[in-house]
């Protein structure tokens, strides 16, 4: 007769989630997990697999709950460019946030560490980026399309330095102590957008 969990699988990934988003793959061991997950070495891999294949579920979490929120503001109904424009600053100010600081993104932090040499954690981060790139580039077609964005720029190149503005703002939000030189940067790529 199999064993019934005696803890809950949704609930330990989110804190696995938590735990590798603050300390991140490397700095986290399985003895860690084990500590902060409350649950057995053993119940750990039966449930989830390696500490590898552990993280990686943790990514796809992070990006199920993280990319509704980016559809829902870059996609509701009317002026499309105040809803980027909103995007770009909640991400500046979270970048900037003293709570939020040293956590960062979690994709970002993944691209950071990983991507490099594990081919499944970049598969992830570009997938996640590319579904970024295009709620951006959606959102400002929409804008043209509307009159808000001149007809001469391009939505496409537009969504793309976002994008890379916005995984910069993470990385330089989580080392830097000055939350000026974030909002600073974020204006100015907005500025662009007139």
């Amino acid at each position: 007769m199999a064993r019934t969990k005696e803890f809950d699988p949704d609930a330990a990934l989110q804190s696995a989630l938590e735990l590798f988003w603050r300390r991140g793959y490397e700095a986290t061991s399985v003895a860690d997990l084990v500590e902060h997950l409350g649950i057995g070495r053993a119940s750990i891999y039966a449930t989830f697999g390696s500490k590898h294949e552990l993280y990686l579920k943790a990514l796809d979490r992070y990006a199920e709950t993280h990319n509704p929120l980016l559809l829902s503001e870059l996609s509701r109904p009317g002026p499309a460019l105040p809803a980027v424009r909103e995007v770009v600053r909640r991400f500046a100010a979270e970048a900037a946030a003293p709570d939020r600081r040293r956590t960062g993104c979690f994709v970002t932090n993944t691209a950071a560490e990983l991507a490099a040499h594990d081919g499944d954690a970049a598969r992830r981060v570009e997938a996640n980026w590319d579904r970024f790139e295009t709620l951006l580039h959606s959102a400002l077609v929409r804008a043209q399309g509307q009159g808000e964005l001149p007809e001469g720029r391009d939505p496409r190149a537009l969504a793309r330095m976002l994008l890379v503005l916005l995984q910069g703002v993470r990385v330089v939000g989580k080392a830097s102590d000055d939350p000026a030189r974030v909002r600073d940067a974020a204006e100015q790529a907005l500025a662009l957008l007139d």
